[in-house]
């Protein structure tokens, strides 16, 4: 099986650049207002998150072209059905402690005080996997 890396090197490029260009931006307009204060650190956090992500992916393909048996090896325990057990159950008992602390955070803002669009953005965002999980409840209980 080949394991291609080209569109992996562009993207870990891309994300070097995009990071590369928010720290110069950072450093060169460090007292500016608005959206340009704001501006460089969400390019670097998702220049950051690409090159992190692609040039992985690059060097487990290169791994992967180097090592074809253990390339094998790995896809069979990915796909394992024990091991997709295991990790949709991992996953549920993430998704149980993340309304715990989603209702704490939200509980701890209001407390705070925090400003009212901070509280909401977070309740908005409890309310999606709330009804995403509804949803998804819903659609596996008609299927099975």
């Amino acid at each position: 099986m080949g394991y291609k890396i080209g569109k992996y090197v562009i993207f870990t490029v891309i994300g070097l650049v995009l990071g590369a260009s928010g720290a110069v931006l950072a450093k060169l307009y460090g007292d500016a207002e608005g959206i340009m204060a704001v501006l460089p650190f969400i390019m670097i956090g998702i220049g950051a998150g690409v090159f992190g992500q692609n040039i992985g992916t690059v060097f487990t393909n290169l791994s992967y072209r180097k090592n074809p048996e253990a390339a094998k090896q790995i896809r069979i325990d990915t796909n394992d059905e024990r091991n997709v057990s295991i990790r949709n159950q991992a996953k549920g008992k993430a998704y149980d402690l993340m309304i715990y602390v989603f209702g704490a955070l939200m509980l701890v803002y209001a407390l705070m005080q925090v400003e009212l669009w901070v509280t909401l953005t977070l309740v908005v965002a409890y309310l999606i996997v709330i009804f995403a999980n509804v949803l998804y409840i819903s659609r596996y209980n008609k299927n099975m």
